[in-house]
């Protein structure tokens, strides 16, 4: 089951009209455009179209940058031909103060480029990031399904950033072939044969560094891939290590955990391989350049064809020159990277959420929900629980009743999937025991988007039996929480998410396990509360606790995904011997005091079983998350 459902978001308090300055990055809450999702070069050169005066700007800096370094070698050639030489201390004065005035306009052009292609970086990383969490945002519950979690982790924590530096490629890439050819043309004027190795250089280097660029994207395509898995992994073991513990499997599943590590290091070392060869081509073929050309240089002064100012000018460029062909190495290297890194990105935006084709109208009245695959039938304005020994069957109800999926279930006379999906969302509600939490004060955690009265929230808290954690904070509702609601304890998370369901007050209420970390004073008083604020509102729990279920009006008691017995609790209790089994089996665990989660915890150890004994499968084979769900 996906861990955020439901319609509940953070409250928007921006102006959507509101558009940034030209000179700033993109606006935290500006439209950042629809990408270009055909491959990574396609989504890379997007970006740039993004911002093109920007883009256009770090290209002219750099290349002035980048020019006005190789005039300086010029204008020192005039100054040792036209007045040092000759003793010329006027020219020799000139020439130097030319010198210098190129020097400071340069030094001022350099914190320019550097500025503008930082916020060209700037830009790309934020509107990345903008168009990852909307379309994140957008796919919903189909995220989970269709990508794994370590892959949307890496491409949040690696893939944007690696995205962002590639974009050097306009400022200092440009420029570097500007120069190129400018100290060509300036080497003409001295000796055509200097002119022609250089020109002849930069082929050179493409064939040396090109079948290293192809080799690069292939290892770190790869190494990305596992980087995902591993990552994935991580998520799998934190999630359930209480569990794996419980059961002796921990180290198993470390063992594979470290099998996966090697792997991933072993890759590492090839990329590492190829990055490490690409980096000594940029730093040893200028080197190698510089050598071949000044070397050649002497030999024509020796000979007396160049005068002392053009080989103190030649030495000069071919210096200037160490600079762009390293960038040109360099920009190799972070291209081939973002192209990688630009793929995963637009493989998670070419994920399309679930097709909302429904133009049905929904029922006027409180209708039956019936699912035909169960056999649950929920009645209008009662509480229901479901109650099945297999958690996992249990929650693929939930899922299909609040249309989470494919689903067959109908709403009265309609089929859930025949209606608008944002018209099931704003009436079906699905309050996951495990929904992510926002990082916020406590009021907007529980109040979402909406502005709520503090009657409202009040009541919602009370219903909750949450009075006890408002008044344990510093600022009570004002008080800040962590991401996640890291900074309370479990079971105070639970009844947070179950005041933040409540107070959403939707017209069905598909509340799973909403009281499982809880201990059983208070789980009593929240099972009494829950009846009450939601009386004559349809309401569906699943449980396996006493608690909760003697004060459902209907209990569905389910067998390999179907209804085997529906009643009260204390029919069910006496009449079928296997709800009494599961039901005082529950009872019977215990629940740790509130921040505890001994009972849910059993049934997740036993569920882990089932899946390894069903699977007839080692735990190396089995996925952690899918065997813990």
């Amino acid at each position: 089951m996906p861990t955020l459902k439901g319609n509940l978001h953070r409250h928007d308090r921006h102006d959507p009209t509101a558009r940034p300055s030209g000179d700033c990055v993109i606006d935290a809450y500006e439209d950042p455009g629809t990408p270009d999702t055909h491959g990574g070069w396609a989504y890379l050169a997007w970006l740039a179209r993004c911002q093109p005066w920007r883009s256009a700007a770090g290209a002219v800096l750099a290349s002035v940058w980048m020019v006005l370094l190789a005039v300086a070698p010029y204008l020192l050639s005039k100054a040792v031909d036209d007045g040092l030489e000759p003793g010329d201390t006027a020219a020799l004065a000139g020439w130097t103060a030319a010198l210098l005035a190129v020097g400071a306009l340069n030094a001022w052009v350099s914190i320019m480029r550097h500025r503008t292609m930082t916020r060209v970086r700037m830009d790309a990383y934020f509107r990345t990031t903008k168009v990852v969490v909307g379309h994140a945002a957008r796919l919903g519950s189909t995220l989970s399904r269709g990508v794994g979690s370590g892959e949307v982790v890496t491409i949040g924590v690696g893939d944007v950033q690696t995205i962002a530096n590639s974009l050097t490629v306009i400022g200092p890439g440009v420029g570097s072939v500007v120069v190129y050819v400018f100290v060509a043309g300036l080497l003409l004027s001295v000796s055509p044969l200097l002119a022609a190795v250089v020109l002849l250089g930069m082929p050179v280097v493409a064939l040396l560094v090109g079948p290293l660029m192809a080799r690069l994207q292939g290892t770190e395509a790869e190494y990305r891939e596992r980087q995902g898995v591993l990552t994935a992994r991580i998520g799998d073991l934190a999630g359930g290590l209480r569990v794996l513990n419980g059961l002796g499997g921990k180290g198993l599943f470390a063992d594979a955990f470290d099998r996966d590590s090697q792997r991933l290091r072993a890759q590492g070392y090839r990329v590492g391989a190829v990055t490490s060869w690409m980096q000594a081509l940029g730093v040893g073929l200028p080197t190698l350049f510089l050598a071949v050309v000044t070397w050649l240089a002497a030999r024509l002064a020796a000979q007396g064809e160049l005068t002392v100012g053009e080989l103190v000018s030649v030495y000069g460029y071919v210096a200037v020159l160490v600079g762009p062909v390293a960038f040109l190495v360099d920009m190799g290297y972070q291209l081939s990277r973002g192209v990688v890194a630009a793929r995963r990105v637009v493989g998670l935006l070419r994920a399309e959420p679930e097709p909302d084709t429904g133009t049905a109208e929904a029922p006027a009245e409180p209708a039956v929900l019936h699912d035909p695959a169960s056999g649950v039938r929920v009645v209008p304005g009662r509480l229901t629980a479901l109650v099945g020994a297999r958690h996992a069957e249990v929650t693929a109800l939930v899922d299909r009743l609040g249309r989470y999926g494919p689903t067959d279930v109908a709403w009265g006379t309609v089929r859930l999937d025949a209606l608008p999906l944002d018209r099931v969302r704003a009436a079906i509600l699905v309050a996951d025991n495990e929904a992510d939490l926002f990082a916020g004060s406590l009021r907007e955690v529980v109040a979402g988007r909406r502005e709520r009265s503090p009657a409202d929230i009040a009541r919602a808290v009370r219903a909750a039996a949450a009075d006890d954690i408002v008044q344990g904070l510093p600022e009570g509702l004002d008080s800040p929480v962590t991401a996640q609601g890291r900074s309370l304890s479990g079971g105070q998370r639970q009844r947070v998410r179950l005041v933040r369901a409540l107070l959403a007050d939707p017209e069905v209420l598909l509340a799973v396990e909403p009281t499982s970390a809880l201990d059983a004073h208070t789980e009593a008083v929240v099972a009494r509360r829950l009846r009450s604020a939601r009386a004559g509102r349809t309401t569906v729990v699943t449980t396996t606790s006493p608690l909760l279920l003697d004060q459902a009006e209907t209990v569905h008691y389910l067998v390999d995904g179907k209804v085997a017995a529906t009643g009260r609790h204390g029919d069910l209790l006496r009449h079928e011997p296997g709800y009494r089994a599961l039901v005082a089996r529950d009872a019977g665990d215990g629940q740790e005091e509130e921040g505890g989660e001994n009972a849910d915890d059993a049934g997740r150890a036993e569920r882990f079983g089932e899946v390894l004994g069903s699977a007839g499968a080692e735990p190396d084979d089995i996925d952690a998350e899918e065997a813990l769900r």
